[in-house]
């Protein structure tokens, strides 16, 4: 593993964050309703709409994508295993949660569910594999 493939996956970890983040804090409504986007719902099949939830979901994902802005300009090993620690805890219960939910989606968005959040857990373990030193190259 080397440093270039931990900034990618903290790149896109830190994207998504900010895009589901400030989605569902800014306009939890229509994230309850339109979440991911292009005409696809996976929030809203999921019970009632609950403000608190939506909002507090928002608040966890920017609080990644704080943390994911700071490890990229910060750099270094402790920071991307901390990154990769945290984005793993969220995702492991995430991804089994809506794994056994996929039943109530149709088979675009039930793969389309699977596959993003799947990426994310994996992603996330990428940050947790030791980048190689320089002189080991």
């Amino acid at each position: 593993m080397d440093t270039t493939t931990h900034t990618a996956a903290a790149g896109v970890l830190t994207a998504a964050a900010v895009y589901v983040g400030a989605w569902a804090s800014l306009a939890p409504r229509s994230f309850y309703d339109d979440f991911p986007g292009l005409n696809r719902m996976w929030v809203g099949g999921d019970g009632p709409y609950n403000e608190h939830l939506v909002r507090d979901v928002g608040g966890l994902y920017l609080a990644l994508a704080a943390a994911g802005l700071l490890g990229l300009l910060w750099g270094g090993s402790h920071v991307t295993t901390l990154l990769g620690a945290a984005w793993t805890v969220f995702s492991v219960p995430h991804l089994g949660y809506h794994g056994h939910h996929l039943a109530e989606m149709d088979t675009l968005d039930a793969v389309g569910n699977v596959v993003t959040l799947g990426g994310t857990l994996v992603l996330a373990l990428l940050l947790l594999v030791p980048a190689r030193k320089e002189a080991q190259r």
